[in-house]
C-alpha cells in the first residue's frame, strides 16, 4: 500500500508540474493546442487523485479505482491527442 501511496504522490506532483508548465506556455503564445494539452493532463492528474482519494479515504474497491482512473486517462489521451491536431 506504501508504494501505491509514493507512486500516486509522484503521479500528482510530476501530472500537476506538466500541467502548470503547459496552462503558463498556453498565456504566454495563446496557442489553443496548449490550453487543450494542459486541460488533458490535468484531468491525467485528476484521475490519479481521485482513484487515490476514492480508495484510501471513502473505502471504494481498488478495482473500482483503478476503473476511474482508466477513465480519466483515456479522456485525459484523448485531449492531448485532439491537442496535437489543432491548428490555429
Amino acid at each position: 500500500m506504501l508504494a501505491i501511496l509514493v507512486i500516486k504522490t509522484l503521479i500528482l506532483v510530476l501530472g500537476s508540474g506538466i500541467t502548470f508548465i503547459a496552462y503558463k506556455a498556453h498565456r504566454r503564445t495563446g496557442a489553443p493546442a496548449l490550453r487543450a494539452l494542459s486541460v488533458g493532463f490535468g484531468i491525467i492528474t485528476l484521475g490519479a487523485l481521485l482513484a487515490g482519494v476514492a480508495h484510501q479515504l471513502l473505502g471504494v474497491e481498488l478495482q473500482t479505482g483503478v476503473l476511474i482512473n482508466s477513465l480519466l486517462v483515456a479522456v485525459g489521451l484523448a485531449i492531448i491527442m485532439y491537442s496535437l491536431y489543432i491548428q490555429k
